[in-house]
């Protein structure tokens, strides 16, 4: 069994700043990569940030160079230090584990946590 919780979604004005953190937990075997998705309703999910176990990252384009991913002392843990927040980052955020176990790849996800930004 592997459980992903996030935590530290909230209200927030735009242009403030907001740290959501997730950690994965259980029989995780190899850690491919973690990242942060969000999805807002009527939409499909998209890719936020993501970082391998080698520490290379990826962003979504529309949160380059405001949004930050990094992994803890534990490298199940990642955050995602969001910063000059838009209103349109509202969404709700979902931690992704991409595991590798008895030979496959497997995706595992959070429950998910809300990001709201008023304007």
């Amino acid at each position: 069994q592997v459980q992903v919780v996030e935590s530290g979604g909230g209200l927030v004005q735009a242009g403030g700043s907001l740290t959501l953190s997730c950690a994965a937990s259980g029989s995780i075997g190899r850690l491919n990569h973690m990242g942060w998705y969000r999805q807002t309703p009527g939409e499909e999910r998209e890719l936020v940030a993501r970082i391998t176990s080698d520490g290379v990252t990826d962003y979504g384009h529309s949160v380059k160079d405001r949004f930050t991913i990094s992994r803890g002392n534990a490298k199940n843990t990642v955050y995602l230090q969001m910063n000059s927040l838009k209103p349109e980052d509202t969404a709700v955020y979902f931690c992704n584990a991409n595991l590798r176990r008895y030979g496959g790849d497997f995706s595992y996800w959070g429950q998910g946590t809300q990001v709201t930004v008023s304007s």
